[in-house]
């Protein structure tokens, strides 16, 4: 099984540099954060622990053993049962927890968008050096007087690096093409 603790300076150049590209980037994302923002991803991050449901589970049933315990030794309860101050606290509590959740997940889903626009584009990339690969071996293998030159449209086709404007026209038809399939299928 391979070390994958190794610190950065045994890593090859071409990988710390990668790394250290992503590090800046979630360093970034996190620096680029307002102190609003800072404060709903530390709430968020409370809410989500384990330990809340106990803390949650304990407020409840000491609401209620309070509550229940002032009637039963001849005080006014705060909160009688059915218990609807208790109710409205849970809603507006629930109410709040959504909004942190709905919050954190846009920031997270502006770093999600982040990461997708690098990869999308080192995916053209690598697509484009792939292209400049297999042009320069067809070009040395039909300049090398040793290997028989022979067509090889294949190869002709894949070191043309691809459009992408024409991929994504092409998988918009695509999708359309089955949607309209799945539409039919669904209204014989």
């Amino acid at each position: 099984m391979a070390n994958t603790n190794l610190p950065l300076s045994l890593l090859p150049a071409h990988i710390e540099e990668t790394v250290r590209s992503i590090a800046r980037l979630h360093g970034e994302h996190h620096q680029n954060t307002t102190p609003l923002q800072r404060t709903v991803d530390r709430m968020t991050a409370l809410v989500g622990r384990p330990q809340f449901i106990g803390v949650l589970t304990a407020i409840v049933a000491g609401w209620v053993s309070l509550n229940l315990f002032a009637a039963a030794l001849g005080f006014r309860p705060i909160d009688p049962p059915p218990f609807s101050g208790l109710a409205s606290a849970g809603s507006l509590a629930s109410l709040y927890i959504v909004v942190l959740i709905l919050a954190t997940q846009r920031r997270e889903y502006q770093l999600a968008q982040l990461r997708e626009q690098l990869t999308l584009e080192l995916a053209i990339l690598s697509e484009q050096k792939t292209a400049k690969v297999i042009q320069l071996l067809e070009e040395s293998r039909r300049d090398n007087p040793l290997i028989r030159d022979r067509v090889d449209q294949e190869a002709d086709a894949m070191a043309q690096p691809a459009d992408a404007q024409s991929v994504l026209e092409a998988i918009k038809e695509s999708h359309a093409e089955a949607e309209q399939i799945g539409g039919r299928a669904e209204n014989p």
